[in-house]
């Protein structure tokens, strides 16, 4: 099986960079992907292609900036990298609030000089870990409020990233078994 998951950096918040779901998954049609279904308006899309991750990203990015006028950073993993973060993740556990919970994806894996950087910021009382290409988060308080936020990473990894909270990545998970 080839599912893949693709997530979309910021669009549809605050009103800004609007793009409907039907006409997100109708590019995808037109881009020959199969299986396609979306999840949420913050930018999740399922569908099987047998195209490697990295060709998918420039075409979904190159695809919505010619529609929608645009530049929206992609992110594409299959199915299987998805299941294989649960399994990651330090922070999460049979005793774990998921709400707490969140995992920010890398568009690359950072160079080893800004890792080292990263890794000395003390961030207390959340916490976080990078393994490769992901960023797990542990948050005290709200995601809105922690510095650990996309921003963050970007700026001092010098890679694209975005976010999904706990329970978008166990429901997009659900969704590729479907």
């Amino acid at each position: 099986m080839n599912t893949k998951i693709a997530i979309l950096r910021g669009i549809n918040v605050g009103g800004k960079r609007k793009i409907l779901m039907a006409d997100l998954k109708a590019l995808c049609e037109e881009l020959g992907l199969e299986q396609i279904k979306t999840y949420i308006q913050s930018g999740n899309v399922i569908f099987n292609s047998k195209k490697e991750n990295t060709e998918l990203e420039d075409l979904l990015e190159n695809a919505i900036t010619e529609k929608f006028g645009f530049i929206v950073p992609v992110i594409v993993r299959n199915s299987s990298e998805f299941e294989t973060s649960i399994s990651k993740n330090p922070f999460f556990n049979k005793n774990a609030d998921i709400n707490q919970l969140h995992l920010t994806f890398l568009k690359e894996k950072p160079k080893n000089e800004y890792l080292e950087k990263v890794l000395s910021y003390h961030s207390d009382p959340d916490k976080f870990k990078i393994d490769e290409k992901e960023v797990f988060i542990f948050c005290e308080g709200k995601y809105h409020e922690t510095k650990l936020n996309n921003n963050f990473f970007e700026k001092k990894l010098k890679v694209g990233a975005t976010t999904r909270n706990w329970k978008t990545i166990l429901k997009l998970i659900e969704l590729s078994k479907n």
